[in-house]
């Protein structure tokens, strides 16, 4: 080889290292994210799988990238979380997406809708009946993009300080619910008050509020709520398998290399897991355990009357939030088409079956 190509190869070669050097050290760069959530410091299942999924991601990306969580109203208050994370004040948050509804009515289809679908189905749903799709253009105006962090399973309907036997005993109630469910009631005669989770308790105890609902027996004796209500109806007819959300802001997340995006996607999705599986243990343990700690606790359902009502207001609640826009009706009619599909396999599935388990194991 002449002397003059040599140098040409390795000047060529040198330049291909002089750029390929930026992208591997950018591979390498440690980024530090922000999160905020809408939860109380610690709060089991909604806080603790929030940090989970910080661990996730510091853990598989090795701490190339880590985040650093912040409870509700250590750096925003617990409302602000999407406005924190669309403005870059955080990167990412861990939520539920009704509590922005007021941005969009086409985020109720993502946490839950009365009488709607179970945690399993509102899975299926994002994962692979393109609810992910939808989602994303629902939040592509605010610059985040969402990911399913799981979900509390079946909740209970709430707590009360008297027993709801008609319709009658609804109206005039304050009663703190969030979502359309909140609608619901409001159209049976209650006055609706949404408080942020930390202030639920001490509402209910002040008598602010008459009754109240959260999530389910773990999340609601951990708060204290069995000592402000005794009357507790379950299961809610408004959140059969609520959906928990990550969001990302959408310029940090194009911004991470592909290997990062891809942490960032499977820790949402092991998230996912790990929530459900929590809350359904630590529900089953807590309610084995309630009535003998708690025997002031008088569990009740919700009359046959009350339900049909609830169902009727409902229908009545979708229909209109659905034609208030186009992206919203797309949303609608995706969610409801599956959920209509739902229903009928599951009332040939899990519905026997759980009458077969009561049948031989009596419940």
């Amino acid at each position: 080889m002449k002397r003059r190509d040599f140098l040409t190869g390795a000047a060529a070669a040198g330049g291909a290292t002089a750029l390929a050097a930026p992208a591997i050290a950018r591979s390498q760069e440690t980024l530090e994210w922000k999160m905020v959530t809408t939860w109380p410091k610690n709060t089991p299942g909604v806080g603790v799988n929030a940090q989970r999924f910080a661990d996730f991601v510091t853990e598989m990306s090795g701490g190339r990238l880590t985040i650093r969580l912040f409870a509700a109203g250590e750096l925003v208050p617990p409302f602000e979380c999407l406005d924190a994370v669309q403005a870059d004040t955080a990167q990412v948050a861990h939520s539920t997406p009704y509590y922005w509804i007021g941005k969009s009515p086409a985020l109720n289809y993502f946490t839950t809708v009365p009488f709607g679908l179970m945690a399993t189905e509102l899975s299926a749903w994002i994962h692979f009946g393109g609810g992910q799709a939808l989602w994303e253009e629902v939040y592509a105006p605010f610059n985040v993009i969402p990911f399913y962090a799981g979900s509390s399973g079946v909740q209970a309907g709430g707590w009360f300080n008297k027993e709801i036997n008609t319709l009658d005993d609804l109206r005039g109630l304050k009663m703190r619910i969030a979502g359309m469910g909140g609608e619901v009631m409001r159209r049976l005669g209650v006055a609706v008050v949404l408080t942020p989770p930390g202030e639920i308790q001490p509402s209910l105890m002040s008598g602010a509020v008459d009754a109240a609902e959260w999530v389910s027996p773990w999340l609601d004796i951990a708060f204290g709520l069995q000592k402000a209500a005794k009357y507790y109806y379950v299961p809610a007819f408004h959140e059969p398998g609520p959906g928990l959300e990550v969001i990302v802001n959408k310029d940090r997340f194009q911004a991470l290399p592909d290997d990062l995006k891809a942490i960032v996607r499977l820790a949402a999705r092991a998230t996912c897991e790990t929530t459900l599986a929590d809350f359904t243990f630590h529900n089953i343990q807590v309610f084995s355990d309630m009535r003998e700690k708690f025997p002031e606790i008088t569990l009740r359902t919700f009359p046959d009357e009350v339900i049909q009502a609830m169902g009727e207001k409902t229908l009545e609640v979708v229909e209109e939030i659905a034609a208030g826009d186009a992206l919203t009706r797309k949303v609608h009619d995706a969610f409801m088409d599956f959920n209509r599909k739902a229903e009928a396999y599951q009332a040939n599935f899990d519905l026997p079956v759980l009458r077969m388990r009561q049948m031989v194991l009596g419940g």
